[in-house]
């Protein structure tokens, strides 16, 4: 999967210019033109702008399944105090990380990361 083809394609799909997302999410249209280029790597405060400015949930710029992606089942038993979603939801992500190459994993081992230090900042 490349993001840049992927942010361009769903552009296109609603029938929108760089200009018409430049003006939605504040990017520069210079900025736009080298994401779907794929000359820079996304960071996930982007990502969130691009998908609200496309009006969809964020992981579909990821997805690469042409159909909806099917609710996951969970892989283990239910531990005391877990819930069910959580379960669910590690099962899917295991899932999609097994389907994605290499530097698509890394790149969103990264900004898994950052979503975690945003909402946890270390403490010195």
């Amino acid at each position: 999967m490349i993001v840049g083809e992927r942010l361009r394609t769903l552009r296109e799909q609603k029938g929108l210019t760089q200009g018409d997302i430049e003006k939605r999410t504040g990017l520069a249209r210079t900025h736009i033109s080298r994401l779907e280029n794929d000359h820079t790597i996304p960071n996930i405060e982007t990502l969130e702008k691009l998908a609200h400015a496309l009006e969809i949930p964020l992981y579909v710029i990821l997805y690469e399944g042409r159909a909806s992606p099917k609710p996951a089942l969970p892989l283990r038993s239910k531990q005391p105090g877990e819930s069910r979603k959580n379960t669910r939801f590690e099962a899917r992500l295991g899932r999609i990380l097994a389907r994605i190459d290499e530097r698509h994993r890394q790149l969103l081992m990264h900004l898994a990361g950052r979503m975690v230090r945003r909402r946890h900042p270390t403490r010195k």
